[in-house]
């Protein structure tokens, strides 16, 4: 009876001892989750906060070609929790589109947005890394780029020129229209004396029919037609092309653009500030930038069809498609410019790589997809 009688205490008692033990308990975890916040807000702190200062080459009120470097701008900062931010300046309004390289390596700018094209005069290879006559259309492109040897030649072209900027692909686009025209463009003759705003290597190419080449930018080629100083232009996609006014000055429309299959566009970062960046902050970069060029593939080539038809239906173009016999000429004089060019060893080691990736993705290609359909005539 009188165990029996203390039972109740006895109970009571190894209740409490259990409550204080899981309380106990309890508050350690409570501590050690308050540590590990702790941990986890003084790692973030100790993280320094990069605005990235972004002058671009084209206008980005331009769809595909000027736009891609937004997708970037507008998704980082939450991205990157906030140690990441992106602040893009239009053409000229911090630096010329012509300057962006230089600024980005002083550093006179952290960063900037470009197509390594505009930089020929002084990298000769820069062209086969923005667009490439007859050559890649962007699968290959990218291709080459991602998972051969592509974007560490890329990186290397600038190393060795002594230029402090961490090259990342941030777009790509589809095809260019290949000019505009006054009138009809019969045979490589008709060609010869015009004035013609043209870019990159398909410059050079246009050179050797008679062509007097200008690289002007988007924004002064109207007036330049307008007012006689040239007679035709290549500018870039239907739908950019369109923006720009030409259809109302020159109603001869010409494709493929065989000077421009896909064009490609560069983020250059100063390379002091990338290397100061923690890898969480490199790897967003990467990643978000990868995303771009996915994206503005795709925004190019869903806006194209329609622009193409509005300018026959409601602006009175007329489309043409180069005849064989001219796209052999624009090939074969390609092809000797390729040989020119080879006089720059750089030059010539990329091209031989990546030649010699072409030779085995044109014969996947050749048996791996459908025909195109046929264009019109």
């Amino acid at each position: 009876m009188t165990k029996l009688k203390f039972l109740p205490l006895i109970v009571a008692l190894c209740a409490l001892v259990l409550l204080i033990v899981g309380c106990t308990e309890e508050v350690e975890v409570e501590v050690e989750k308050v540590v590990e916040v702790e941990k986890v807000v003084e790692v973030e702190k100790k993280v320094k906060s990069v605005e990235l200062k972004v002058p671009v080459a084209f206008g980005t009120h331009l769809p595909s070609l000027g736009d891609g470097i937004l997708y970037i701008s507008e998704r980082l900062e939450a991205i990157s929790g906030g140690s990441l931010k992106m602040t893009v300046y239009e053409p000229s309004k911090l630096v010329a589109p012509n300057e962006i390289l230089d600024a980005v390596s002083t550093g006179k700018t952290n960063a900037g947005y470009a197509t390594a094209g505009y930089w020929v005069g002084k990298l000769p290879a820069a062209p086969l890394f923005s667009a490439v006559p007859f050559g890649p259309d962007a699968a290959e492109y990218l291709a080459w780029l991602y998972y051969d040897d592509g974007m560490d030649l890329y990186q290397q072209m600038y190393d060795d020129a002594g230029y402090n900027v961490h090259v990342l692909l941030a777009a790509i686009i589809p095809p260019e229209t290949s000019g505009w025209f006054a009138e009809p463009i019969e045979s490589t003759s008709d060609l010869d004396g015009l004035r013609m705003r043209f870019f990159g290597l398909g410059a050079v190419v246009m050179q050797k029919f008679g062509v007097q080449t200008s690289l002007l930018p988007g924004g002064e080629i109207f007036a330049a037609l307008e007012k006689g100083a040239i007679d035709a232009t290549e500018f870039s996609l239907p739908v950019v092309d369109q923006r720009l006014g030409f259809h109302k000055l020159v109603k001869h429309n010409y494709y493929p653009g065989w000077h421009q299959q896909a064009t490609t566009f560069e983020l250059l970062i100063n390379k002091d500030v990338w290397n100061g960046m923690t890898d969480q902050q490199r790897m967003i970069l990467e990643v978000i930038s990868k995303a771009s060029v996915a994206d503005s593939f795709a925004h190019g080539e869903a806006l194209e069809g329609p622009e193409i038809k509005k300018n026959v239906s409601e602006y009175g173009v007329t489309n043409h498609y180069w005849s064989e016999e001219m796209l052999a000429a624009y090939k074969n004089a390609w092809l000797e410019v390729v040989e020119e060019q080879k006089a720059d060893p750089f030059f010539a080691k990329v091209w031989e790589d990546f030649s010699a990736f072409d030779e085995d993705y044109k014969y996947w290609s050749s048996i791996g997809y459908l025909p195109r359909p046929a264009a019109p005539k």
